[in-house]
């Protein structure tokens, strides 16, 4: 068998000596009861590998539930990852999976972008486990890119080389090839232990690639490289690490039939192996190649044990995709001993088992070897190895498709997230852009609606003025009225009746002494004068009168004078109304200055848009308030459609001002009614 899945193997063995004294073993005890909540002991404890597997599984466990109780920091993350390799180390593979995909979930609602990329790397690491190949290359692709956005040329040389060992165990020779380069182009002017082990890696990766490409001087070479890497470096687990070289080397040899030189290798390697705690799997390789190496030589010493010992080695560690190679060498060796009773038995178990575990290459190796011993079946077999084989060539060629698809829909997708990002970005310029301009354009709308309403109320305070005025120089044209009035009183009464009554006076004075009938006629003669001297002074107490009322209903004459102008200037009959009961005197100023601007915005837009032939304006005192309604019978309009004009918003303004009530009532063709309710007191508005 060309061995094509063989790599170096990193492993840690904590070593311990096998006698501990009692007192030693106490101490620990009393320490583990001690600190049984402490997470180091238990990770501690979960890596010592000289514990059984089910403490250590046990150990990780106890450590995990103490991780999930804090918080999602950088630690905890650390921590996780902790928790995940011990849980691999166990064998416990579930568990692995679950711990990654949390940490994993943690770090991108963290953005921790280092932990994303090593829980992706992890993820790949599970896939590969798994034999599912296409789930593994995508991890491992995520992490690389994630490791070439950081710069960690380390962590991404690792995870290059584990996608490259991916790619080789599939068949995908030149992609692997391609990968390894990549690595090497990466380190090639860096030099630490870390870096020497991944070129390591890498030339032993190599040597596999040109191995399977059937180019064994180049696969030499690389191997030849990786030798000189471990002699002048210090990695861990050195004798380990050259038994694999040697094993590696001695297949390329064994695969160009120069056996003699593959088992000096294969010797080599059990040499290193015993400097060193041996890897039970490769062990089993050395021992089952240097067998067929001996075989092929006719050298029989120590076979067949080799062969069993190896078998034994991988059926106790469970390896049935090695097994079915081990039964193979033994076919052939009982073959060439021509017991071919156990030639064939061996053959058709590994056919078997390769079957089973559902290992094509293994399927094949064993048809092709089997065709040599059944000779009775060779013809089916054969045709099954030429169906297999171009379905396992297919299947390749998919697989490294599959991988180039991966790996452009990676791309395809991050080209569009980054689009997306950047149409986005664009899209959050241009709206703030917009909300800019709008915000801008409503503030200057704004500041021009309050100076709008500024010039209004200034324009409403000129008007207001304007009626003070008004007012005050109606109160001043009735003042002096009522003095001319007083003079025209004074100087009637001093000039008229005083008079007459002084010389009616002065007459019955003189006709004292008289009783004759003429002096009774002259004295009924002045009865009749000072009737009528009363009647003169009860005319003028009358004209005092009528001055009173207009100085003290000034407002009335105001608005009177408003419905006289209307009534001379449009052709719509006017009737007032206004309640003599009411004391304007006592009404503050700023009621009657809104009641008057109401009246003549009402007139106006009655003669504007009404086309009435009616206008009624009421003015009554209701209970505490002054009721103000002004009708028309004109066209009308509907108040729940017909948007409120200026005018009719300056008069609800006013009726606010004076803290009152203000109502209309229309409907088309019926006329329009507005009502307005204001209290008299008004403790807040001057009077």
């Amino acid at each position: 068998m060309l061995l094509k899945t063989v790599v170096r193997k990193s492993f840690f063995w904590l070593s311990f000596f096998v006698l501990i004294s009692c007192s030693q073993k106490k101490s620990k005890d009393k320490l583990i009861d001690k600190a049984k909540d402490s997470l180091s002991i238990y990770f501690s404890l979960a890596n010592d590998f000289n514990l059984p597997l089910e403490k250590r599984y046990t150990y990780t466990k106890k450590a995990h539930e103490i991780v999930i109780r804090y918080d999602n920091d950088s630690l905890n993350r650390v921590n996780l990852f902790k928790v995940a390799n011990r849980y691999y180390n166990t064998n416990s593979i579930k568990e692995y999976f679950e711990t990654v995909n949390l940490v994993l979930e943690n770090s991108e609602k963290a953005g921790d972008t280092v932990s994303m990329a090593k829980a992706y790397g992890y993820l790949g690491d599970y896939f590969q486990v798994k034999a599912v190949s296409d789930s593994s290359f995508l991890y491992y692709y995520r992490a690389e890119k994630l490791y070439d956005k950081l710069n960690n040329k380390y962590d991404l040389s690792k995870t290059l080389i584990n996608k490259a060992l991916l790619m080789f165990r599939v068949g995908d020779f030149i992609g692997s090839e391609k990968e390894v380069f990549k690595v090497l182009r990466f380190l090639k002017d860096d030099s630490n232990q870390e870096v020497e082990e991944i070129k390591y890696d890498a030339y032993n990766l190599l040597g596999m690639v040109y191995e399977g490409l059937g180019e064994y001087e180049d696969a030499i070479l690389y191997h030849n490289k990786a030798l000189k890497v471990i002699d002048l470096s210090n990695i861990f687990g050195k004798s380990q690490t050259k038994a694999i070289s040697y094993l590696n080397l001695g297949l390329v040899y064994k695969s160009m039939k120069q056996f003699k030189v593959a088992k000096e290798y294969f010797l080599k390697g059990i040499e290193q192996q015993n400097l060193d705690n041996q890897d039970p799997n490769i062990h089993a390789l050395l021992l089952d190649n240097l067998g067929y190496a001996k075989f092929k030589l006719n050298d029989q010493e120590g076979l067949p044990d080799l062969f069993l010992q190896s078998l034994k080695i991988r059926e106790d560690l469970n390896l049935k995709t090695e097994i079915p190679q081990n039964k193979i060498h033994l076919s052939e060796y009982y073959h060439a001993q021509n017991d071919k009773m156990k030639a064939l038995r061996y053959a058709n178990e590994a056919l078997q088992m390769a079957r089973n575990v559902n290992a094509p290459r293994e399927i094949l190796m064993s048809l092709k070897h089997i065709t040599t011993i059944d000779a009775k079946n060779a013809s089916k077999y054969t045709k099954e190895y030429i169906a297999l084989n171009d379905k396992l060539q297919k299947e390749e060629r998919k697989v490294g498709e599959k991988f180039s698809r991966i790996q452009y829909e990676t791309d395809v997708i991050k080209g569009e997230y980054s689009d997306l990002e950047s149409k986005n970005r664009n899209l959050v310029y241009v709206f703030s852009f917009f909300i800019i301009v709008g915000l801008f354009i409503y503030i200057i709308n704004a500041q021009k609606a309050k100076n709008r309403e500024l010039q209004y109320k200034q324009q409403q305070q000129q008007a207001n003025e304007d009626i003070y005025n008004l007012i005050i120089s109606q109160q001043n044209t009735i003042e002096l009225s009522r003095v001319e009035e007083k003079k025209r009183v004074a100087q009637e009464l001093h000039d008229g009746v005083l008079g007459r009554m002084f010389g009616v006076r002065m007459n019955l004075e003189g006709l004292n002494n008289f009783n004759d009938d003429l002096a009774i006629e002259q004295r009924r003669n002045y009865i009749v004068e000072l009737k009528n001297i009363e009647q003169d002074i009860r005319e003028i107490s009358h004209d005092l009168n009528r001055e009173k009322s207009e100085l003290i209903n000034n407002f009335v004459a105001i608005v009177d004078n408003l419905f006289e102008e209307q009534r001379k200037t449009f052709g719509a009959k006017l009737v007032s109304n206004i309640d003599k009961s009411i004391n304007w005197d006592s009404i503050p100023n700023a009621i009657k200055i809104n009641l008057y601007r109401i009246i003549q915005e009402s007139l106006q837009n009655c003669n504007k848009y009404a086309k009435a032939s009616l206008i009624t304006v009421d003015i009554k005192k209701i209970s505490e308030n002054l009721n103000l309604s002004i009708q028309d019978d004109g066209v009308g309009f509907n108040v729940n459609t017909k948007k409120k004009g200026i005018g009719l918003q300056n008069m609800i303004a006013r009726v606010k001002e004076c803290k009152g009530e203000f109502h209309v009532k229309s409907k088309n063709g019926e006329g329009t009614q507005i009502t307005v309710i204001v209290p008299i007191e008004q403790k807040q508005i001057p009077a």
